[in-house]
């Protein structure tokens, strides 16, 4: 880049339902990235209500949790108990109310009861392609585009979801965007003889701990020089996905979808987020964006 960019570059931004908590800092962000080019650059992205939707014509879309409960082979009982499950803790993970401690003791206690309603049921997991296939109309649009963009610009992604591992990775592969560039940390099942046994890593991850994961993955072993961060998620806890490698990056441009409980939430947002998008079911804000390092 031989001259900075400035907001009259980026019309999108200037949209009512996109909100700006500094502008100064965010031109100072976005001028970094393009100066240090793709080479430096990195993703960490949510996946339920991220890359994908929030919801379709008003309707809200299943999680990667919920796309797995319609499963055939799984009882009633699980369904029914899945669906409690929510019912009960959803509400509070999008309280604007409520203390981040309070949320994560909430949001482990959800994860642990997930996992032992599991347990026990038998299960061929040839199904998991299947019903992830009904559901592909569930990514936003522009994800795709913006994936296969990274891909060919070897950006390294990172989808660090605290949904169902094995949906994710089904949508992306079904849809032709689960590159080699393309990591997933998620809660991925467990079997033992046929039947289910849980989550394969023993510290189940929630909306809520994503940063303490970050930490132990060997993931980030290979991110070397890759000291820029663009960060997309749906819940202020997802701002904090990398925070446990804050001290080796240099530019952090955090941008979180926002839809339920807007108008009591948009300040602890604006807090979180360098950008937040009301109720935006693209992916056209990071495409603009990131159009003249891809």
């Amino acid at each position: 880049m031989t001259s900075e960019i400035d907001l009259d570059d980026f019309p999108i931004l200037k949209l009512k339902h996109v909100h700006i908590k500094d502008k100064k800092h965010l031109l100072r962000t976005i001028n970094t990235m393009l100066k240090d080019g793709s080479n430096s650059l990195q993703i960490v992205t949510d996946f339920d209500l991220t890359l994908t939707k929030q919801h379709v014509n008003g309707k809200k879309v299943l999680s990667s949790f919920g796309i797995f409960s319609k499963c055939k082979q799984l009882p009633e009982t699980y369904a029914k108990e899945s669906s409690r499950l929510y019912q009960k803790y959803r509400p509070i993970e999008i309280d604007p109310n409520l203390s981040v401690e309070i949320k994560t003791e909430a949001m482990t206690e959800w994860m642990i009861a997930a996992e032992e309603i599991l347990k026990g049921i038998p299960f061929n997991p040839n199904e998991i392609p299947e019903i992830s296939n009904m559901y592909e109309m569930y990514l936003r649009d522009g994800t795709k585009e913006l994936l296969k963009k990274l891909h060919l610009a070897k950006v390294p992604v990172l989808v660090f979801s605290a949904g169902l591992g094995d949906i994710v990775e089904a949508i992306l592969k079904s849809q032709g965007i689960l590159f080699d560039n393309v990591k997933i940390i998620s809660n991925f099942l467990k079997y033992e003889d046929g039947k289910l046994a849980g989550f394969q890593n023993e510290r189940l991850i929630h909306v809520f701990n994503k940063n303490e994961h970050a930490i132990e993955q060997d993931y980030f072993k290979f991110l070397e020089g890759r000291k820029n961060v663009l960060l997309m998620g749906d819940t202020i806890g997802d701002a904090s996905m990398v925070d446990g490698m804050m001290n080796d990056t240099c530019a952090v441009l955090k941008i979180g979808f926002l839809y339920d409980n807007v108008e009591s939430s948009l300040a602890s947002f604006m807090e979180k987020f360098d950008i937040v998008l009301v109720d935006d079911q693209t992916m056209q804000v990071p495409i603009d964006i990131l159009q003249l390092l891809l």
